[in-house]
């Protein structure tokens, strides 16, 4: 074997010595230097060599070794003689915000650039790597001028803080989610639960009683979130865009159709009374373990279909999972994050003994009135799958019909009501037929691959905004209609070429975009300014005006 390695030297040896191949050094000039916001690696190449775009790897070494090579922005490869190489030169920029986030703050690390190429006379050289290792000065002083944006800066502290405060730290994540419009279509649901369980048992419901059932909800739900959230930190696959579809959208929305008619006293939704005899063997209390499993599967459901937000936390958590594999701290940051969002449904079940009616001819009506807000949840949810004016017709017809209904039945405070109803439908009437196309709106470009990304930010002269949307994505709209609307914003954004890509379908093109930039459904905003990500302005989740501003003013 000795003698076998020392001819295959000798035979190299004279091959380069005679001009017929260049050395290595020769062949793949290189240099790694270190610039004020990122890492530079550049490897010029003879016109005869080439590198194969699969063994290029950029890699963090921190412990263990990070692939970020898909989330850099590299020049588009070649096709060469059937391979897909790059020649000439090339550059490539790890920004000092990415590797950051990828690593535990303060800690040493390495970047790694692997590539392996030939050249065209017939000889293939052996993998190569070149090394970038910060002293300890410079990295101080490069910490210094970094700014993390939202999500990296709460993936670092799931990295750097002790266990206790980051599950303290998740649940006032939790409280805050609560205000959003994530949290918000669940609590007609819960509350109609409770009203319809307070309709089958003929008492007034109690505060601990009430408690119970929405602590049910809250926890299904908060089960849905962790195992979603984990999966999709483990394997990249957004559970609850994957259900945004037309088929399960229609089916979930038919649900609230047939519990609003249900309300309505049509009829009444109930286990066979097979099922019940068997529950009953096993319950005190007649069609307890039913009605337990039912709410359960609806707080289990509405979580990831009713209410699909991404949100900084849950994007943070999300990436420490997939870069650390951690499921178990992960997943219970979600948890109770997900607890804390239901912190206000809690608050509805605790307050039912105390508020809600008593039995009699109130109940009757707020059974109606809940049938009601089910039919408007389930015109709400088919909206990410319809032409709006369609929504707004629906809005309309079920505005009109409640207020023929309180005309007709109603005593002269329903009346009223129903006088208000008839111009709230007149409004969503106006609002189906009103064409705003004309309106101030900003001009975005549309683009479905990895490739029509990367030729727009190769060949742009401005800054450029990167907008993930759905149109299942509620953060989405309230962008669009909100934020995007402002004079302020506009003007800003006046500056940039602006490019929208829909992940409604969640295609394969769709799953390669959000990969690229490690994300898990929208609304996300990615900035690049010079060919190179700007990923402290990166924005998970919706923003105001005033905080949009600040953000890419930085």
């Amino acid at each position: 074997m000795r003698k076998i390695l020392v001819l295959l030297m000798f035979l190299t040896s004279f091959l380069f010595a005679n001009n017929q191949f260049l050395n290595p050094e020769d062949a793949f000039k290189t240099n790694v230097i270190s610039k004020e916001s990122s890492v530079e690696f550049s490897i010029e190449m003879d016109k005869t060599i080439y590198i194969y775009d699969e063994f290029l790897r950029v890699l963090i070494s921190n412990g263990k070794d990070i692939d970020i090579t898909k989330e850099l922005d590299i020049r588009k490869p070649v096709e060469f003689h059937g391979f897909i190489v790059h020649q000439g030169i090339l550059k490539i920029n790890v920004p000092y915000d990415l590797i950051y986030s990828k690593i535990t703050k303060g800690s040493n690390y390495k970047v790694i650039f692997e590539y392996q190429g030939c050249s065209d006379k017939g000889l293939c050289y052996s993998p190569m790597s070149d090394t970038f290792s910060p002293t300890s000065v410079k990295d101080d002083v490069v910490e210094e001028k970094i700014t993390l944006n939202e999500t990296d800066t709460i993936t670092q502290t799931l990295k750097d803080d002790s266990a206790f405060m980051i599950l303290l730290t998740f649940f006032g994540f939790g409280l805050l989610l609560a205000l959003t419009p994530c949290i918000f279509p669940m609590i007609p649901i819960l509350s109609s639960i409770i009203v319809q369980h307070s309709n089958k048992d003929g008492t007034p419901m109690s505060a601990s009683k009430g408690f119970g059932l929405s602590l049910i909800y809250v926890l299904a739900m908060s089960i849905a979130y962790t195992i979603a959230g984990v999966l999709a930190g483990l394997f990249g696959a957004n559970i609850q865009s994957m259900l945004q579809n037309s088929f399960v959208i229609v089916s979930f929305a038919l649900i609230f159709v047939a519990l609003a008619f249900s309300m309505f006293g049509y009829y009444e939704l109930a286990l066979p009374s097979s099922w019940q005899t068997k529950l009953n063997k096993t319950s005190d209390e007649s069609g307890k373990n039913g009605s337990i499993m039912g709410i359960a599967i609806m707080g289990f459901l509405s979580a990831l279909i009713v209410g699909p937000c991404v949100a900084p936390p849950l994007a943070g958590a999300l990436v420490y999972i997939g870069q650390t594999g951690d499921a178990l701290l992960g997943g219970s940051a979600l948890f109770v994050m997900s607890l804390g969002m239901g912190v206000p449904l809690l608050a509805i079940g605790i307050g039912a003994g105390k508020y809600m009616p008593k039995p009699g001819g109130w109940m009757m009506l707020v059974s109606k009135v809940f049938g009601v807000v089910m039919l408007a949840i389930a015109i709400w949810m088919i909206d990410r799958i319809v032409p709006s004016y369609i929504t707004m017709l629906l809005f309309a017809l079920l505005s009109m019909g409640s207020a023929y209904y309180l005309m007709k039945n109603g005593n002269f405070f329903g009346k009223l009501v129903s006088l208000v109803l008839v111009v709230v439908s007149i409004l969503f009437l106006k609002l189906a037929f009103v064409d705003d196309t004309n309106g101030k709106n900003l001009k975005f470009q549309y683009i479905t691959t990895v490739q029509q990304l990367n030729e727009v930010v190769k060949n742009s002269d401005t800054p450029i905004m990167v907008d993930f949307w759905a149109t299942w994505c509620v953060s989405c709209k309230e962008f669009d209609n909100i934020t995007f609307k402002n004079e302020l914003v506009m003007e800003e954004l006046s500056k940039y070429t602006l490019i929208k890509i829909d992940v409604t379908k969640n295609t394969k093109d769709d799953k390669e975009l959000m990969k690229k930039f490690n994300l898990f459904g929208p609304p996300a905003m990615i900035f690049y300014k010079n060919g190179a990500e700007e990923r402290a302005k990166r924005m998970i989740g919706y923003k105001p005006a005033n905080e949009f501003l600040e953000i890419i003013k930085k």
